[in-house]
């Protein structure tokens, strides 16, 4: 038989627990319109309690952001195994589970938002973009990019988040079609570089090889070639 008696949380586990709850919330609605009553309702404790642990909506926003940045990283987090297209595409198709479970987060973010200017805000969106920027590269089996090349990875990542932006008003195009797209976008904007420069010209003849008729690499290229004839 139980008494009823609610455990009482440490410090650091309240301060996670109001972290997620702050995180379901503001993937649900924009943070703007999220107020800390309803934080401390979710959370069940009382609203001066919520500010016994952060000093205000700004600071548990940033907080929450912080924990959402790490799991979008890591969502470039990617096995090297097998051809690079198909490894983008896992890679796309996790940045895109993140975007569609927390929407009007990620929008706040993008768009503007309560921490948005905030020098840990925009520090913690930089990471994200510099983590997924090195991801990238260590696919590409390169450790020092030249000029052209940094340029085409920070477009394509830079175009990832303007894509996912405007899916999410409204949704119009199925999301795997985006997916796919992405990937048909960087090895687009690849070629297009190669064209320019012969560095980057065997850098896209390697990323050629290997590659299996499913691949979207392939697929690509047979679109252009019927689009061409």
């Amino acid at each position: 038989m139980t008494t009823g008696v609610r455990r009482r949380m440490g410090v650091e586990e309240r301060r996670q627990q109001l972290i997620g709850v702050a995180l379901e919330l503001f993937s649900q609605r924009s943070p703007d319109d999220v107020s800390i009553d309803e934080i401390a309702s979710a959370a069940g404790i009382s609203r001066p309690l919520v500010y016994h642990y952060f000093p205000g909506k700004l600071s548990l926003y940033e907080a929450a952001l912080k924990r959402a940045s790490e799991d979008l990283a890591a969502r470039f987090a990617e096995p090297q195994e097998g051809p690079l297209g198909n490894r983008l595409l896992r890679v796309m198709r996790r940045f895109f589970d993140f975007v569609d479970d927390h929407g009007p987060g990620f929008s706040a973010l993008m768009r503007g938002g309560p921490a948005v200017g905030s020098s840990a805000t925009n520090a913690l969106v930089d990471s994200v973009r510099q983590s997924a920027y090195e991801q990238i590269l260590s696919h590409l089996g390169v450790e020092e990019p030249p000029a052209r090349l940094e340029l085409v990875v920070r477009s394509w990542i830079s175009l990832a988040e303007s894509t996912a932006l405007i899916w999410l008003d409204g949704r119009r195009i199925p999301r795997g079609e985006l997916e796919a797209q992405l990937v048909h976008d960087f090895a687009a904007l690849a070629a297009v570089s190669a064209a320019y420069d012969e560095e980057m010209a065997t850098l896209v003849r390697e990323m050629a090889l290997g590659e299996p008729a499913d691949s979207p690499f392939t697929e690509l290229a047979t679109r252009l070639i019927a689009l061409a004839s």
